[in-house]
């Protein structure tokens, strides 16, 4: 007995090491990005790995030539979230509720769309962009980066609204309410973890976005954050440390959403996931 304990808790002191490991070896960009945000112009050779003399005038001058980049991204990846949210929550209830002939085509055609390379779809949506007078606009790019996160919100939607008993749609509408109030007022707040989630999800492929936020501006006017790292790599080449603390502040905004939404994002991918 003694032997089998001592077996386990030797078992799981390794299993411990190495999800340490694996973490250290995980977190260590993140570490390096820091440590060289922190050094003054620094180049990556000179970069020491503990910042013997920290500093903030990396991030001062980020923030003086990148701030109207991180509004810029802010604005766009809300937008996104808005316009997605739209869309995908009324579609997502019809294919989970309406009984809709090819409802499970219509879901595999959403996943597919994923699969085709964002260079594609950037190429295109500029033609049509620069006829609709959209190209360097606010809007044309929110309506872009909320396409990136519109399949998998309708798909993590339909996922959890299959799951409302009709029975409870059916009694508000005995009440008085309508499709679409019942829609508003029952549907909705009851799938709030799956629509924090996708959502969430949405902004970060917002944010994220660089491949719509360089074929859909051809100025400056219309600036997201991935872009302005972009640029400012190649007018910084040589001072990496204010191209880390750039990347530190574009990281900051993501970060604290992912930790603030943990629990619905649990709960949201769970409840899609079991229903």
């Amino acid at each position: 007995m003694n032997q089998t304990h001592n077996r386990s808790r030797l078992r799981r002191s390794w299993n411990t090491v190495a999800a340490l490991l694996i973490l250290a070896v995980m977190l260590f960009p993140v570490y390096w990005m820091v440590s060289t945000a922190l050094q003054p112009h620094t180049s990556i050779a000179s970069a020491d790995l503990i910042p013997t003399s920290p500093s903030f005038d990396n991030f001062s001058n980020a923030l003086d030539s990148q701030g109207g980049s991180l509004v810029t991204s802010l604005i766009v990846a809300l937008g996104a979230v808005a316009v997605c949210l739209a869309l995908a929550a009324p579609a997502a209830y019809g294919l989970a509720q309406f009984g809709l002939r090819g409802s499970r085509a219509i879901v595999f055609g959403t996943l597919i769309t994923q699969m085709v390379p964002g260079i594609v779809v950037a190429n295109a949506l500029y033609s049509a962009y620069a006829e609709l007078n959209l190209v360097n606009s606010y809007l044309g790019l929110i309506l872009a980066d909320a396409s990136l996160g519109l399949p998998f919100a309708i798909v993590l939607l339909r996922a959890f609204m299959v799951s409302i008993p009709s029975e409870v749609v059916e009694a508000a509408m005995v009440d008085g309410a309508n499709r679409f109030t019942a829609f508003v007022r029952i549907v909705l707040p009851m799938s709030r973890n799956a629509l924090i989630t996708s959502g969430l999800f949405a902004f970060l492929f917002a944010w994220a976005d660089f491949i719509f936020a360089l074929t859909l501006n051809t100025t400056d006017d219309v600036r997201p954050v991935t872009l302005g790292i972009y640029q400012f790599i190649g007018a910084h080449v040589s001072d990496w440390g204010a191209v880390m603390a750039t990347a530190v502040l574009s990281a900051i905004p993501a970060a604290i959403l992912l930790v603030v939404a943990q629990k619905y994002i649990a709960a949201g991918i769970a409840g899609g996931s079991i229903k």
